[in-house]
């Protein structure tokens, strides 16, 4: 890896994330030259709370970006962090462009190094514990090589099919029942498998990127507002 630090706008990304947010999307990825994880984020008049990028901005070649695919995108050196990211980098104007796929061995084995799913045991963190640490430490985003990949569908009161994962790692590491916002994948477990409330499916050996979502406080929790973990892209070994 290595080569433009002369156009320090343009960045090529290998493509981790491809996530649902709020009817539109979250792209997330590794700097394809520096290994460090990237989020685009629009932090004008478009989406400025969020972050989230919007259809008309993230295609490429009038195609969702797909997971793998070297994206090149003009970006800032600085973005909007809402208080706890440290991985967001704003969106200049300009086209998106694909300059072909990734393979796995062009991630750096460092990213698949860690304690904790995302600082912790649970299933989310809280934005204080994230402000505590230094900016550079503030991991939202995660690289994990599952040993056992557990699905299983989760219909909701009003009828709703959502589907949630629980990771484990060959060190030991799980995160339990994160919702699976990978769109694509979501797609695929619809196609392959009847509606049934009870269905169980296991996948073995896959990269799956967990990200924090925004902090959210469902009905009657008590405490500040947390980042629940997400299971934002699956890439099937």
């Amino acid at each position: 890896m290595g080569g433009r630090e002369n156009m320090s706008s343009v960045r090529r990304i290998i493509c981790l994330a491809n996530s649902w947010k709020h009817q539109e999307r979250c792209i997330a990825g590794i700097d394809y030259d520096t290994g460090r994880w990237i989020r685009p984020v629009c932090d004008d008049s478009l989406n400025p709370k969020d972050g989230r990028v919007p259809r008309f901005v993230r295609l490429v070649q009038g195609r969702e970006p797909e997971l793998l695919d070297i994206l090149e995108i003009r970006l800032d050196d600085t973005g909007p962090n809402f208080g706890f990211e440290c991985e967001n980098l704003s969106i200049l104007p300009g086209q998106w462009n694909c300059l072909g796929k990734a393979n796995i061995t062009d991630i750096p084995r460092e990213c698949l190094n860690f304690e904790y799913i995302l600082h912790n045991s649970r299933k989310y963190v809280n934005p204080s514990d994230l402000k505590k640490l230094p900016l550079d430490q503030r991991r939202t985003l995660q690289l994990v090589k599952t040993n056992k990949f557990s699905i299983h569908r989760d219909p909701n009161d009003k009828g709703q099919t959502k589907w949630k994962g629980t990771i484990e790692t060959a060190n030991g590491c799980k995160l339990e029942k994160a919702p699976i916002t990978d769109p694509e994948f979501v797609h695929k477990l619809n196609s392959r498998y009847p509606p049934s409330p009870n269905c169980l499916i296991t996948v073995p050996n896959c990269l799956v990127t967990v990200s924090l979502g925004m902090p959210w406080a469902p009905p009657n929790w008590e405490g500040e507002p947390p980042c629940w973990k997400l299971i934002a892209g699956v890439i099937e070994l």
